[in-house]
């Protein structure tokens, strides 16, 4: 699987690691279902990973995706932007076929998820 987080996302992530006490956690990238286009990403902090899941690893980050979500989540690159209006992590997905105007949800020709009303 070919996941990319990015050097400035990494540095982020490990700030708010930091902020909740434990740098020693794993990342979990997701997908589920919802938003305007029917699919919408997950990311959140874990203890272990569990048997279900591919461990990753940049910039000494160990990322965890579940198995079942790796092939909506492969070829991902996730950075971090800064600009006068605040800060917030970018998704790249190259096997988007559709996102919503927000930005915030999409789906792939193998998966629409369930979408929702905006």
């Amino acid at each position: 699987m070919n996941l990319t987080i990015t050097e400035a996302a990494a540095s982020h992530i490990f700030g708010m690691m930091k902020e909740e006490g434990n740098e020693n956690l794993f990342l979990r990238i997701g997908v589920k279902g919802g938003g305007c286009s029917g699919l919408s990403y997950g990311m959140g902090f874990e203890q272990e990973q569990s048997d279900a899941d591919l461990l990753l690893e940049q910039h000494n980050l160990k990322i965890v995706v579940n198995k079942e979500d790796a092939p909506v989540l492969d070829g991902v690159k996730i950075d971090y932007k800064q600009n006068m209006m605040g800060g917030g992590f970018t998704i790249d997905n190259p096997n988007a076929i559709a996102s919503c105007g927000c930005g915030s949800s999409f789906r792939t020709a193998e998966r629409t998820g369930s979408p929702e009303e905006c």
